[in-house]
């Protein structure tokens, strides 16, 4: 076998990156993402594309937030590994895969395929999750009616809220957060990624009781992939309640008044309370993601 030769890609050979065949629809998922030529790359082998992976970042972003895109012909493991163990950025890797995938042998054959090189790589698991997609299709959810919701510019009240929240989590990168550096910096992280997101800083909202008693917060947001579920957390003395869905029908139709005609959403999949709310307010499933973590990174 002739050696796996790793070349970044540019505007002249961007069109390699296509070359590779594409069992897990992976370019349809990404329909509305912009890569950066300059943060894809290749693994050939006697000129063939046999592993691409594609780096992703905000249009602002001086350096990739995630690996988002990564391909791996058949029996072409190690090429794959040495595709990510050779890039300048070592990432966070997502991988973006079709509802039910394991149910067919295919879908399920190309996937573990992927895992493979990904652990020959040095990556670990690290969640599954659900991801969604509201449409007008799908409805409306009903407004429960039994929450009050208003701005609050002081982001130490969100601070304070979020550090509440994740006391009590089954958020896997928020509990990866608490292990490296503590709840405070659970609580960072998730200010970090709102104030990341292009949307305005006055959507973001707190809950409370007719009573004025706070219950939690929700974050309707825009990424630049367009309108999302930023953030849903219900305060755990709140908690048993059914608060979620109030939350997040709130931050749909909050969305849709500022003209979403969809809302991204996800959740990890051990999250069982907020995958059956996300199903209560009609959001369907429509990919399922794979976060891999390096196994040294914490």
């Amino acid at each position: 076998m002739t050696d796996t030769v790793i070349h970044a890609l540019d505007e002249r050979d961007a069109h390699l990156f296509d070359t590779l065949p594409d069992p897990l629809n992976t370019r349809e998922a990404h329909r509305r993402t912009r890569f950066r030529t300059d943060w894809k790359r290749v693994a050939l082998r006697d000129g063939k594309v046999v592993a691409r992976a594609a780096w992703w970042g905000g249009p602002d972003d001086t350096t990739p937030l995630t690996v988002n895109w990564f391909d791996v012909a058949e029996g072409e493991e190690k090429a794959g590994a040495e595709l990510l163990r050779s890039a300048p950025w070592q990432v966070e890797l997502e991988m973006n895969l079709p509802a039910g995938w394991r149910e067919d042998p295919a879908l399920r054959t190309a996937a573990e395929t992927r895992f493979s090189a990904a652990r020959a790589a040095g990556y670990e698991l690290l969640v599954e999750r659900f991801l969604y997609r509201w449409t007008s299709d799908c409805g409306l959810p009903e407004r429960p009616g039994r929450l009050e919701f208003r701005s609050e510019p002081d982001d130490a009240v969100f601070f304070d809220a979020l550090r509440s929240i994740h006391s009590v989590t089954l958020d896997a990168h928020a509990l990866r957060a608490i292990r490296e550096g503590g709840i405070d910096k659970a609580a960072q992280e998730e200010l970090d990624f709102f104030n990341w997101c292009p949307s305005p800083r006055e959507w973001w909202q707190i809950a409370h009781t007719p009573q004025g008693e706070p219950v939690g917060i929700h974050i309707p947001a825009r990424n630049p992939s367009g309108p999302c579920v930023g953030f849903i957390g219900v305060l755990p003395e709140q908690r048993g309640r059914g608060y979620a869905y109030d939350l997040l029908a709130e931050c749909t139709h909050f969305l849709v008044e500022q003209g979403a005609d969809f809302v991204s959403a996800a959740t990890d999949q051990g999250n069982f309370p907020m995958a059956a709310n996300f199903a209560k307010a009609g959001y369907p499933v429509v990919r399922e993601r794979l976060n891999f973590d390096l196994a040294d990174a914490g």
